[in-house]
Formats: structure tokens, sequence, C-alpha cells
């Protein structure tokens, strides 16, 4: 998470969540982008017996089944990669949480699909708000997720999805703002 505190007013505080505007969608977004492509112009070639891109041979191809199936494949990897540039386009779980000691409310606002609920946006006083929850988990897919507790409400993630923090960054992180908004700091594995 980024902090954005304003110099002249220390009472709030703002991270900044990029959301799927990282660097891994948009990597995969165009492999499976230029994938799909291949294997569509693939399919395509081997049905009317002439090679759409010149640098992708398909004479030896024969259409049923290789050739349909590469189609196949070829539109779900533009389906696949058409999701993953909307996601990118639209900002989808980009957003901010904002920690407010002058109005004594905490704001989580993140931005969605287009719709009805596209805009995900809720405000809780900080009274209201019992610890800062750090929860790690190691092994094939760690899991190092900051959480906010709120009394009779569930525990609301605070950190970004998909690359884990390293446990300093982390630690850092949520000792920082159980400070700023005085609660406690609990550790769940």
């Amino acid at each position: 998470m980024n902090v954005h505190e304003t110099k002249t007013d220390r009472l709030i505080r703002r991270y900044l969540i990029p959301g799927s505007r990282q660097f891994s969608n948009y990597w995969w977004g165009s492999i499976v982008l230029l994938g799909g492509v291949g294997f569509l112009a693939t399919g395509v070639s081997s049905y009317f017996k002439i090679d759409v891109l010149p640098f992708l041979s398909s004479k030896t191809i024969v259409f049923f089944p290789q050739g349909l199936v590469m189609c196949f494949y070829g539109i779900l990897g533009l389906l696949f990669s058409s999701y993953l540039w909307f996601a990118l386009l639209w900002g989808v779980g980009a957003g901010f949480n904002e920690f407010n000691k002058r109005d004594g409310l905490v704001r989580v606002f993140r931005w969605g699909f287009p719709g009805k609920n596209r805009r995900v946006d809720f405000s809780h006083p900080l009274g209201d708000i019992e610890a800062i929850r750090v929860e790690i988990r190691e092994g094939i897919s760690p899991r190092r997720t900051i959480y906010m507790r709120i009394k009779g409400k569930r525990d609301i993630p605070l950190t970004r999805i998909g690359q884990p923090m390293t446990l300093d960054e982390i630690e850092t992180e949520a000792a920082e703002l159980a400070r700023f908004i005085q609660v406690s700091l609990e550790l769940a594995s």
C-alpha cells in the first residue's frame, strides 16, 4: 500500500490500492492476446489453406480436428485477454483506504466492474475499530494480509490482492496503522 499523507494535515492517512493495474496483468494480458491471435490465425489458415500470418505455416495442419481445436483455443485466448484488458481499463479493485482522525471516520473505497454496484464505498466511525489483524500464511500459496476488525462486522481486508508483501513491509505497515488509529495489533497465522 502506498501511503499518502498530506503535509498540512497529519490527521488523515490515505493508503492507495492499485487494484488490477499491475505489471503482471499487463504482461499476461499481452501474452494471452498474442497466443489467442496466433492460435486463431493458424486455425483459420488451416481452413482456407493459406497462411494468414506469413511467419506461421499451417500447410501440415488439417482443419478437422486440429485446426478446429486451434480456432477454439484462439477464441478462448481472445476472450480471456479481453477480460484482463477490460479489468485493466476499468481499474477494477483500485481505490483507497482513508483513516480520518479529524472527522472520526475510516473510509474504504474500491472500483468494481461497470454496473449498478461499480463503486464500493463505505465508512465506519474510528471508535468502532477493535483492532488491526495481520494474517500470515506460508506455503505454496502464501497470504499476507492486513485486516481491520470492526465491532459486530466481518474483518475487512486492507491490503491489495496479488503480490504478497514481505514480512518486514506488512509488519511495518500494520504497526504504523495500529499506532495511528490507536488500536491493538493482532497476529493470526
